[in-house]
């Protein structure tokens, strides 16, 4: 039974061999201990505490409505006798275009910048997303980006179902699927990863100085050769190592595809631990360098190896790669699988009983959702993505309908492993002008309502690596 609760020219970072010597000459990686006052041990663990491991695994490029809009009980595509009911404006024939099954394993997308996701709402209308993508691919020769090719339709309206990401359905329905999760940014990839580890995007005049910061989800840039560090606002990691908390920051090492602002994708460029890149922005915050924290941002082994041994920190993010990443060209199943790993590899070892998974897609990469989001701030909510929590912990078959954003993981961590000490320039002894402290927004729901502390935890569900899917 399914119940519920209330509820991106590209932007490539020239990083010359100084620069990425510098970052990479760090120490052999040291992962701060937790401090032994800040969790109550294993077997004597109440409430949220027996969430001792939290793993945020960021996926890209997906809306809800792509991924999980036919989903039983959830607020999927507004469906009229099981045929999908909106009609998106299509100027290329005059008309407009429904919601399609679309079983392709390669899809393309849309652009997803700021201006992109402010003409997709088109003002609450929802329906700017065909313009978007056909304006993208006017005169577009990007050998990269599939959006370049063929005619026709193009497949931002598109979605799959059960049958195309059955590991993914499966998560759903035995765990928690989050039908009201928002980017918490306008915008793409940069900005999210921002908020994702800091809960705000800014740029800064005086890389030094958190108080010259100000607001940009559209362009925040990365670091250059004269500037390494120009994210000069606080971000989680300041707290959890002031409360001795361990964390990892695991990025699977090879290319990344994603582009600035206005673009689909573009042509690959390298990713590594030690180099600021788009979904790698920890090596440009200056507290990160000024705690001594660069060795904690490691590779995706490191990950599993932690996971296999019982041995994870107490926050970890996993990145991905382009090829693993979902995001165009990546195939949908090679993320799926990717996952599946991720996920199978933390169930299977000690650290499961006491592990919290937070499942979520970056942005939603110009594809199609019919759900207005809600404004928070001048920042954000950016458009609706989809959201897994998988837990011995979790509710089993919980369609949560809370109003969500990746402000919520933050609020989890901070209330699971800091008692509730926030990223508040009042408070936090190293204030920052970010216009508001977001993980304390009236609209934010709260994660702990998809667990329950009190029952048996749950056991493995180890899925198949390679399921037998109707992609094509």
């Amino acid at each position: 039974m399914t119940r519920s609760i209330a509820g991106r020219s590209s932007l490539i970072l020239t990083v010359v061999s100084l620069l990425a010597a510098a970052c990479t000459s760090s120490a052999t990686p040291t992962i701060s201990p937790p401090s032994s006052a800040s969790r109550a041990p294993g077997a004597n663990a109440v409430g949220i505490s027996k969430i001792q491991h939290v793993v945020i695994i960021m996926q890209e490029n997906r809306s809800f409505d792509t991924y999980f809009g036919t989903f039983p009980g959830a607020n999927g595509i507004p469906m009229a006798n099981g045929i999908p009911s909106v009609c998106v404006p299509d100027p290329a024939s005059g008309g407009c275009d429904a919601p399609f099954h679309d079983q392709k394993n390669l899809t393309a997308g849309g652009p997803h910048g700021q201006a992109n996701a402010t003409a997709d709402v088109n003002g609450g209308q929802m329906n700017g997303f065909v313009t978007q993508a056909e304006q993208a691919k006017n005169g577009c020769q990007d050998i990269f980006n599939p959006g370049c090719a063929g005619t026709g339709t193009p497949d931002v309206l598109g979605y799959v179902n059960g049958a195309e990401i059955p590991n993914y359905w499966t998560y759903a329905h035995d765990f928690v699927l989050q039908d009201a999760l928002f980017e918490p940014n306008a915008s793409w990839s940069l900005p999210a990863h921002l908020f994702t580890v800091s809960g705000w995007s800014a740029t800064c005049t005086v890389p030094t100085d958190p108080g010259t910061c100000t607001s940009n989800i559209n362009q925040p840039g990365l670091p250059t050769v004269a500037e390494p560090e120009p994210y000069a606002w606080t971000d989680l990691t300041y707290l959890l190592y002031q409360h001795g908390v361990s964390w990892g920051y695991y990025l699977d090492q090879g290319y990344q595809p994603d582009c600035a602002g206005d673009g689909i994708s573009c042509a690959p460029q390298p990713q590594k631990v030690g180099v600021p890149q788009i979904w790698n922005p920890l090596p440009g915050f200056s507290d990160v360098h000024q705690d001594g924290q660069l060795g904690n941002i490691r590779d995706i082994s490191a990950f599993t190896s932690a996971a296999a041994a019982g041995t994870l920190p107490a926050v970890s993010w996993v990145i991905p790669n382009a090829k693993d990443s979902e995001h165009p060209p990546a195939l949908i199943s090679t993320g799926q699988s990717y996952v599946t790993n991720l996920v199978n590899t933390v169930m299977q070892g000690p650290d499961w009983a006491s592990t919290g998974i937070f499942l979520t897609w970056d942005d939603w990469g110009g594809f199609y959702d019919h759900v207005v989001p809600p404004s928070v701030d001048q920042n954000g909510y950016g458009l609706r993505v989809p959201g897994l929590v998988i837990s011995p912990y979790a509710r089993a078959g919980l369609i949560d309908h809370q109003t969500l954003s990746f402000d919520a993981y933050l609020k989890f961590i901070e209330d699971d492993f800091l008692g509730g000490a926030r990223l508040d320039p009042a408070t936090d002894g190293r204030p920052d002008p970010r216009p508001d402290v977001r993980e304390n927004a009236p609209q934010l729901g709260n994660l702990t309502a998809d667990f329950d502390f009190n029952q048996a935890p749950r056991q493995p569900l180890v899925l198949p690596l390679h399921p037998t899917t109707d992609l094509q």
